[in-house]
C-alpha cells in the first residue's frame, strides 16, 4: 500500500467511551466512511468482525477523510463473540423487529445510556450489520439491548455509515454544551434598548422633517410599526451605527454626490 496522508490527531480520551463494532462489513468504502462518522461524533474504537475482503484496505483509509488513525487503531476478529469478550454491555442495531423480549432504545436514547455505562467504568459495544442482511439473530443473541432509529416508515433505509453516524452524533450531543440557538456579532455585539430608542428618535426626528409622517391619523401606527420592525430583531451595535450614518446622508437633501435634486411631483390638488 502507498504512503498515506497523518490525518486529523485523533486520541482517544481517558477512560471509556463506545466501542464500534462492524460485523462482516463488505466494502472498503463504508468502513472508511463509518471510522470517518466516528471520528464526527467522537468516537474512537473500532473493531471489524470477519470484513469480506480482509484487512486492512487501502480504499477504507481514501475515503475515511483525516480519519485514518481510528482505522490504524482498528482490531479484526473472527467472531462476534470473540470482538465483545471484553464488554460488559453490549447493544445491537436493528431495524426490522424480532421475536425477543428485549430493552429497546431509540439512539438518543442509547446515547444518554452508553454515557451513564462509561461513566460507571464500564465497557460497552454497540454492533452493526452488513451492508445487505444487517445482524442475524445470533448476533442479537449477543447483545442485551437493542438499538433502533425512528425514521419515516415508508423509508427507513440507511447505509452503514449512515446508522454509525446518527448515533456517533447522538453520543455527542449528549454532552455537548452549545446553545441551540445564537447570534454570530464578528466582533460588535447586541444593541441595548437605550441605544435602540436613540436610533429610534433620529429616524422619527428625520421623519417628521421629511414629512414621511405627515398624515397626522396614521403617523402612531406607523411609527410604532417602526418600532417592532427594529425590535423585532438583535440589531447589532454596528448596525445600529451604520444605520444612524443612513438616516443622517438622507436628512441632508438630495443633492449627493453630485447628483441633481429630483423635485418631486405634486400631490393631487397641487399646482
Amino acid at each position: 500500500m502507498g504512503k498515506r496522508e497523518d490525518g486529523a490527531p485523533l486520541t482517544p480520551p481517558p477512560g471509556e467511551s463506545p466501542i464500534i463494532v462492524l460485523v462482516r462489513p463488505q466494502l472498503a468504502d463504508n468502513i472508511g466512511m463509518a471510522a470517518r462518522a466516528m471520528a464526527n461524533g467522537g468516537l474512537f474504537h473500532l473493531r471489524l468482525v470477519a470484513p469480506r475482503d480482509g484487512w486492512p484496505q487501502e480504499r477504507a483509509f481514501y475515503v475515511s477523510s483525516g480519519a485514518q488513525r481510528i482505522l490504524e487503531a482498528a482490531t479484526v476478529h473472527a467472531t462476534v463473540d470473540e470482538a465483545v469478550a471484553d464488554c460488559h454491555r453490549v447493544f445491537a442495531t436493528c431495524p426490522r423487529p424480532r421475536h425477543v423480549i428485549i430493552n429497546t432504545l431509540t439512539a438518543r436514547a442509547a446515547a444518554l445510556e452508553l454515557r451513564a455505562i462509561n461513566a460507571a467504568g464500564l465497557r460497552a459495544a454497540v454492533l452493526f450489520g452488513p451492508e445487505r442482511s444487517g445482524l442475524t439473530a445470533e448476533d442479537l443473541a449477543r447483545s442485551d439491548t437493542l438499538v433502533r432509529y425512528p425514521l419515516n416508515p415508508v423509508h427507513n433505509s440507511v447505509n452503514l455509515a449512515q446508522a454509525v453516524m446518527i448515533l456517533a452524533y447522538e453520543w455527542w450531543i449528549a454532552a455537548d454544551e452549545t446553545p441551540p440557538r445564537r447570534l454570530e456579532t464578528h466582533g460588535t455585539r447586541v444593541a441595548t434598548k437605550g441605544e435602540l430608542e436613540n436610533f429610534m428618535s433620529h429616524l422619527i426626528a428625520e421623519l417628521d422633517a421629511c414629512g414621511f409622517l405627515r398624515h397626522a391619523p396614521k403617523r402612531a401606527g406607523m411609527v410604532r410599526n417602526l418600532r417592532h420592525w427594529f425590535q423585532r430583531g438583535e440589531v447589532t451595535e454596528q448596525e445600529l451605527r451604520t444605520l444612524h450614518g443612513v438616516v443622517a446622508e438622507l436628512s441632508r437633501g438630495r443633492m449627493q454626490r453630485g447628483r441633481p435634486d429630483m423635485k418631486a411631483p405634486p400631490e393631487e390638488g397641487e399646482e
